[in-house]
């Protein structure tokens, strides 16, 4: 890989677009040329970056001649579409989407749990689905020390997981809902404001979940290399803008206390603990917005296990940022390195 690689970012003009471009230039990315590309519509708009204006660029199978990372944030059917002019062109695509996640010829990363997967790929690397990341991220660094054979969560996922449109369209059906207006829901397919509800995805008729329970569970099986670790996930939508916050509950292989959990997060990559008992202070999706680390807190011993293996704890993540740009952003350097 070029050291200073000419980057593309498909879906530019989007919530996680946006933040990918903060992301490269807060981070310092070495980008010789950065190309924005979104629909027809979006193209001829200008946007900002590191002081100068970049004008977007219509998507098309033209456009990655001379890239070395596409970043692609513009849903699965935009990938599929795209990914063989960007294998052709000589480029790697970054994939956010859910598209290639489980091909088995393709790596799903996250940088802080298996980096080198990164480097075995055939010209697409897959950022998994946001919600798995907040989640495994933290229980990692556990499960190295002492393996977890099962996890129970239960997510409270934020506006921000279907993109700008939804976070706006929160925004507005709450004024309209303390107005005593009238609003018709038009992104998310229920009523928002002062509301949750099963996530908005799919629901498998055989089984009963949804399309982003299963994702969890699949995606931690892959990206832990461990086929019989056993996962459940309730996924479910409430009226926060940004980042998404997950009740977790895991069993270990031997028996493990909150201090050794405490202990082992303190020192694990991309966690920061929120954990103070006497303020009742643990981690919000108001302190994750914005912030690149995974809040950890509630880390207590599960009492319904008489066994002692059994640890509850809360998190939050940035759903746009550690859940989707800065992950893929992470995962372009690994490949610069």
């Amino acid at each position: 890989m070029n050291p200073n690689p000419v980057v593309a970012i498909a879906g530019a003009t989007g919530a996680v677009g946006v933040e990918m471009i903060r992301c490269l230039e807060e981070r310092n990315f070495p980008v010789k040329e950065l190309k924005l590309l979104a629909s027809a519509r979006s193209a001829g708009k200008t946007m900002k970056f590191r002081g100068k204006d970049i004008v977007v660029e219509e998507l098309t199978e033209a456009s990655f001649k001379g890239v070395d990372i596409a970043f692609f944030s513009a849903g699965g059917g935009i990938s599929r579409k795209f990914a063989q002019a960007v294998k052709e062109a000589g480029a790697v695509m970054i994939d956010n989407s859910s598209a290639y996640r489980m091909d088995p010829n393709v790596p799903l990363v996250i940088p802080e749990i298996n980096p080198e997967a990164a480097l075995h790929h055939n010209g697409i690397i897959a950022n998994p689905n946001c919600s798995t990341i907040i989640a495994i991220t933290p229980l990692w660094p556990i499960h190295k020390v002492n393996r977890v054979k099962r996890l129970v969560a239960a997510t409270y996922q934020a506006a921000s997981g279907a993109g700008a449109a939804a976070m706006e369209e929160l925004e507005q059906a709450t004024r309209a809902f303390l107005s005593g207006e009238p609003f018709e829901q038009k992104i998310i397919p229920h009523p928002y404001p002062f509301n949750v509800f099963s996530h908005n995805s799919n629901v498998d008729p055989e089984t009963g979940y949804n399309e982003e329970e299963l994702k969890m569970v699949k995606e931690t099986k892959k990206i832990f290399g461990d086929d019989n670790i056993r996962v459940t996930a309730t996924c479910v939508r409430v009226p926060v803008l940004r980042a998404h916050s997950e009740a977790l509950d895991f069993e270990c292989e031997n028996p493990i206390t909150p201090k050794e959990v405490r202990d082992i997060l303190a020192k694990a990559p991309g966690v920061k603990i929120v954990d103070d008992v006497s303020a009742n202070y643990f981690p919000m999706p108001k302190d994750a917005s914005g912030k690149d680390d995974i809040l950890v807190g509630r880390i207590r011993q599960d009492i319904s296990d008489p066994s002692g293996r059994s640890i509850a704890m809360f998190v939050a993540g940035d759903q746009l940022l550690k859940g989707a740009a800065l992950n893929a952003v992470q995962i372009g350097e690994l490949l610069v390195r």
